[in-house]
This record gives C-alpha cells, sequence and structure tokens, in this order.
C-alpha cells in the first residue's frame, strides 16, 4: 500500500481533562505517513472518538508538506475547530520534530 519510501512517525501532546480523548487515550496521537522523496504527508490518522474528526484531519493533512510547518499550522488553526486544536498543533510540532532528525541523518 504504500511505498518503500514512506515513513511513519507518531506525534503526541495532552489535551484538556474533561476532553473524550483523554479520558480514552490519555492522550492525543497524530500518525503520519510521509514520503521521504517529496516531504509530502500521503496518509494520517489521529485518536479520536468520531470518525469524523479522523476523516477531516486525513483531509487537513493529506498531500501537505513537513517542510511547511506554517502553513499546516495555519490550515489547523483556520479548520480545526474541535476541543483538541491546540493538541492537534502540538501533536503536529511534535512530529514535525521527529521528522527533521530523521532526515537529518
Amino acid at each position: 500500500m504504500y511505498s518503500k519510501d514512506t515513513i511513519y512517525i507518531i506525534g503526541d501532546s495532552k489535551t484538556t481533562s474533561n476532553n473524550p480523548i483523554m479520558q480514552q487515550y490519555n492522550a492525543f496521537y497524530i500518525g503520519l505517513v510521509i514520503d521521504r522523496t517529496t516531504h509530502l504527508i500521503v496518509d494520517t490518522d489521529c485518536s479520536s472518538t468520531l470518525s469524523l474528526t479522523s476523516s477531516f484531519v486525513k483531509q487537513l493533512f493529506f498531500g501537505q508538506s513537513m517542510m511547511n510547518m506554517d502553513r499546516v499550522l495555519h490550515e489547523i488553526e483556520t479548520r480545526y475547530f474541535g476541543a483538541s486544536q491546540k493538541a492537534l498543533a502540538v501533536a503536529f510540532k511534535n512530529a514535525h520534530i521527529k521528522y527533521m532528525k530523521i532526515i537529518e541523518t
């Protein structure tokens, strides 16, 4: 399903204690499949309690470049208004840091 040029990275963060995601998973996670040659996100999933959230997040990230963190964060800030908006941004930043370390080697 994924080419040999892809890698998988998890980003994580905390969200508010009354958020159902925290109650179910104890953290917020985002999984990203990234093509190392183009730096494009080819698939995404996240810890969510609603399938619509996972679908929307997938669509939000698909085709975005890991090299353009500001653009991805802007998309989150202007399009995702779920209770875990900040957690999603922090989880992406966490994944971005991991990705940058991977491509440096």
